[in-house]
């Protein structure tokens, strides 16, 4: 698969389930390598959008191993993979704590499901699914087991300490949400409401405290530094600058998510494409 430098990441819940063509379609006229649905989805959901298409590479960002059954996962590929070859790949994740009562232990959880993949009749092949790791034993289980790990809402000392310890080979492509606004107050306020989602998963949490932040940071809504290396804004030229940060520290793709857009967001979109790609 080519997924190119930079891709985009939203979910149905953020466009609409029923924009999802529309919106690959322009990711896909835009130059974006790869079209990130986020929200739990499906596997089946990809498929207008595979429709829509004619290179793009669909990802689920993540499939939870708690919603689906490995064998129907595998299932579901194996149909999908027939008609778009070399044009998916299923971003598999382990979820929360906070929601999901029947969470426990998740590496092993999380290996027996990819022991599932692997023997189902026809697997879903390694090279064609990654994990959604962030700390250090699921990142060297998605390094060994899949093509690799797709982490996210992480600082740029996440991609630089995670390229360090996996070393070459293995995909690394985090995402990055960004605010497409160049009044500071206003680009925080939104950024805010977006993290305080995150800022009360404990993933999340200890995943920043392991990466250069501290309580207080993580406190009132998250701290100026915080919001600010975790969703940046400005103009397009500062949000490019900080996504191709990631590649120079080692990321492979970044999976772009626009905050505070309603709809599909072909202004943020395109503005970026214009910084990145063109």
């Amino acid at each position: 698969m080519e997924l190119g430098h930079f891709g985009v990441w939203t979910s149905s819940r953020a466009i609409g389930d029923e924009n999802g063509p529309e919106a690959a379609r322009l990711a896909e006229r835009l130059g974006y390598g790869a079209f990130w649905l986020g929200g739990s989805p499906r596997l089946t959901s990809l498929r207008p959008l595979l429709e829509a298409t004619e290179h793009l590479v669909l990802a689920t960002g993540i499939v939870n191993v708690w919603a689906y059954e490995p064998s129907q996962l595998a299932a579901e590929y194996a149909e999908l993979v027939k008609d778009y070859p070399d044009r998916l790949l299923v971003g598999i994740g382990i979820g929360h704590p906070e929601a999901t009562s029947s969470y426990t232990r998740p590496l092993e959880t999380m290996r027996g499901f990819l022991d599932v993949l692997d023997d189902a009749k026809p697997p879903l092949p390694r090279e064609h699914r990654c994990l959604a790791a962030l700390a250090p034993g699921m990142l060297a289980l998605a390094a060994r087991r899949t093509l690799g790990a797709a982490p996210y809402f992480v600082p740029l000392a996440h991609t630089s300490a995670t390229r360090a310890s996996l070393g070459n080979g293995p995909l690394l492509a985090p995402e990055l949400a960004f605010v497409l606004d160049q009044d500071n107050q206003r680009a925080r306020t939104r950024a805010r409401d977006y993290a305080s989602t995150y800022l009360r998963l404990t993933n999340y949490t200890r995943n920043l405290l392991r990466h250069g932040f501290n309580e207080d940071d993580l406190a009132d809504g998250g701290s100026d530094r915080l919001i600010d290396a975790i969703v940046p804004h400005g103009d397009a030229a500062a949000i490019a600058s900080a996504a191709r940060a990631h590649l120079d520290a080692g990321a492979d793709h970044v999976a772009l998510q626009t905050i505070g857009e309603a709809g599909i967001p072909e202004r943020s979109w395109t503005a970026l494409s214009e910084a990145l790609i063109t």
